[in-house]
């Protein structure tokens, strides 16, 4: 049985694929655990050095399959008893410290949203469109709006979620919530894949140490964050990759970094 949700890497990158294009990439109840679950595998994978999150031909995802969700009522009145945190995408992106691009290769609706705003870079078609779950009457629970009201503004959110309204790729773009537009999927999935190959190439240990400092800064004092930064900068200077990084500069070529 073919799964829902495509793994492949190459070259330090993770492509993760929500695949199911005869119905838009919607969600099953089970692909939320499995994308949990594959989002850990390739961030616990050594060689990986960034994750691109995509969907299959030219839809991102249409979130949560209605059709299927209403066959399963009872099954779902359950989940808020089964919930297990650690299986959850959007926690788990928050978690990670391996960067993740989003390729929003086609319309995003109701919990993609989320997986694609949990995305440390998005890159999006410039005909796609964000889609509120509350269209719908659900919530948007993978934790965009608690990310949302942060990228654009109290108001911008409260537009998307009580107005309705789709967001264009160039309101996306003028919003913030995007960095890059490309013109359709397959441009944008090219995109995504050049930008995971330049991170790539980065030294490893610095840019998930970024990362995590970024996280961190969210609830951090000033003070406190600088003194934290301190402490995980000191041991980067003894690195194989700190020793390549000099040696580069000095050699005037482009380094080659391990990881160690």
């Amino acid at each position: 049985m073919l799964s829902d949700i495509v793994l492949a890497s190459a070259d330090h990158v993770a492509t993760i694929t929500m695949s199911r294009p005869e119905r838009k990439n919607a969600f099953t109840v089970d692909m939320f655990d499995e994308l949990g679950d594959t989002l850990r595998q390739a961030a616990g994978d050594a060689q990986v050095r960034c994750i691109v999150l995509t969907g299959a031909g030219d839809a991102f995802s249409a979130g949560l399959d209605l059709i299927e969700a209403a066959a399963q009522a009872d099954r779902l009145d359950s989940i808020a008893f089964t919930f297990e945190a650690e299986r959850s995408p959007a926690i788990i992106l928050q978690q990670l410290d391996v960067p993740v691009i989003a390729a929003i290769n086609g319309s995003a609706a109701g919990y993609a949203v989320g997986m694609a705003i949990n995305a440390d870079i998005r890159v999006m078609a410039r005909t796609a469109r964000l889609v509120p779950a509350t269209k719908r009457n659900l919530l948007p629970e993978s934790g965009d709006t608690w990310l949302l009201p942060r990228l654009v503004g109290w108001e911008q959110a409260a537009r998307f979620y009580f107005l309705g309204e789709d967001m264009t790729g160039e309101q996306a773009l003028a919003a913030g919530v995007v960095s890059e537009l490309a013109e359709d999927s397959a441009a944008t999935k090219r995109r995504a894949a050049d930008l995971a190959a330049q991170i790539a190439a980065m030294p490893p240990q610095a840019v998930q140490a970024a990362k995590r400092l970024m996280r961190a800064g969210r609830t951090d004092a000033y003070p406190d964050h600088v003194h934290r930064a301190l402490l995980q900068l000191l041991p980067m200077f003894r690195t194989k990759d700190f020793a390549e990084a000099v040696a580069a500069f000095f050699e005037k070529r482009p380094p080659r970094f391990t990881g160690a």
